[in-house]
């Protein structure tokens, strides 16, 4: 979702507040161009402009930049102008800009944003598009041609997938002689982290009960999921069940301490040492290596049954603008940045393991992390235990936000288990409207 993305939207064990702060960006460093007035324009010589804004780090912006370079220089008549912003930052601005009726003509875009924009008639439905014969929907991977498609209508296409995942410290586990296989059960795992704070001093988990992703997948190991297209799949009853748990982990020290981990912000709990494992975007592992002096990896997701891990593959996606007065020109650069073999090795793992066959095979990690993470996703793929992803209403963004806050108010001792459920309800029907 995850950005992010984890959406990130959208992974909370790694502090999804951190994440923000880690992913933001200057955009006068980079010399870029903000956005302008009206979107797209046109000159005498037939040249185009159009528009162009996302979310995220100066790496993701310098690549993103060399990207364009290369676009430009096979469509010398489109040229494009850039804005890019921390993620809540990006956000913010985005809703201003739709309100007004003068959204970029094409954006970085997430699932949990697509009825919502659509319901408030901002987003292009690029089926037209595709008949039209300048962008092509052939050629992606593991079915993510169909990412984001909604009601019948193409409102997004993917550039990158990535799945949840358990990032753990590889020493930690090996100290505590713990080692992740798929199958291992919920059961499994709690006996995991009781032996990783017996044997380490450490907490096993930094703090899962407030990722709404991984909430998300256990329900969906139970027959349920967060959302239904219009409401939440699942009762106060079962979250009360899943945020008892989580407290009294906090309590008995299985979860790392939640003033500890605010503390390290924007580092992660586990990278500074607080937590044996997190769960998160498989492809923020290479956050982890970066920040910390450990060796990490990637686990299995726990299971219910032995079997359902209730898994899909997320992903970013570029959306475009109903408003825009370029659909053609919009259309070929979104074809262009997820085909060209070349964008993808500039990008790498940026955004996810590459959507397309053509960018996937383009790019092969020669580092250790990229290697992980594409095993990992190979593996979840010939294992076949994806699935469709869970449908997110309009609103989705505001209840991951109320679930993440409130599963650390909860923890903090701020709030009790049962206010907790009953405010993360209030909120979420008033934002979804069920």
């Amino acid at each position: 979702m995850s950005d992010w993305r984890r959406t990130v939207p959208t992974s909370g064990s790694v502090d999804r507040r951190g994440l923000l702060k880690i992913a933001g960006g200057s955009l006068a460093a980079l010399g870029l161009t903000a956005a302008g007035c009206g979107s797209g324009s046109g000159s005498g010589d037939g040249t185009v402009t159009i528009r162009y804004a996302w979310w995220g780090s100066d790496d993701r912006a310098k690549r993103i930049n060399e990207t364009i370079a290369l676009f430009e220089k096979k469509y010398p008549k489109i040229k494009v102008k850039t804005d890019f912003q921390p993620y809540l930052d990006f956000w913010k601005k985005f809703n201003t800009q739709a309100s007004g009726g003068n959204p970029p003509d094409v954006f970085q875009n997430a699932i949990g944003f697509l009825r919502k924009y659509d319901a408030k008639n901002v987003l292009l439905d690029l089926n037209a598009q595709v008949k039209a014969g300048h962008l092509s929907m052939d050629g992606f991977r593991a079915g993510l041609e169909t990412f984001g498609e909604v009601d019948g209508k193409l409102l997004g296409v993917p550039v990158g997938s990535n799945s949840m995942a358990l990032v753990i410290d590889e020493k930690v586990f090996r100290k505590a002689g713990v080692s992740p296989k798929p199958g291992w059960t919920w059961d499994d795992f709690d006996a995991a982290l009781a032996k990783i704070r017996d044997t380490t001093g450490r907490a096993g988990d930094s703090g899962g009960y407030g990722v709404m992703y991984l909430y998300d997948l256990y329900l969906r190991q139970h027959g349920k999921a967060f959302f239904t297209t219009d409401a939440l799949g699942f009762t106060e009853a079962d979250l009360k069940e899943w945020w008892t748990k989580g407290y009294a982990g906090v309590k008995s020290g299985l979860y790392s301490d939640p003033k500890k981990v605010a503390q390290v912000r924007p580092k992660s709990a586990l990278a500074a040492e607080i937590a044996g494992c997190e769960f998160t975007w498989d492809n923020f592992t290479v956050r982890y290596t970066s920040e910390g002096k450990s060796e990490y990896g990637l686990a299995p997701i726990p299971t219910t049954d032995g079997k359902k891990t209730g898994q899909y593959l997320g992903s970013l996606m570029l959306s475009g603008s109903k408003r825009t007065k370029h659909p053609k020109e919009v259309a070929q650069f979104i074809d262009f940045m997820v085909h060209d073999p070349e964008v993808a090795k500039i990008m790498g793992y940026d955004r996810g393991v590459p959507a397309t066959v053509a960018q996937n095979e383009a790019f092969q990690p020669t580092d250790q992390v990229g290697k992980d993470i594409a095993a990992y996703e190979k593996q979840l793929v010939d294992t076949g235990v994806l699935e469709p992803i869970t449908p997110h209403p309009a609103g989705a963004d505001v209840a991951e936000s109320a679930f993440l806050r409130l599963a650390e108010e909860l923890a903090l001792g701020t709030r009790s288990v049962d206010d907790a459920v009953k405010q993360f309800f209030t909120e979420s029907k008033t934002a979804i409207g069920f």
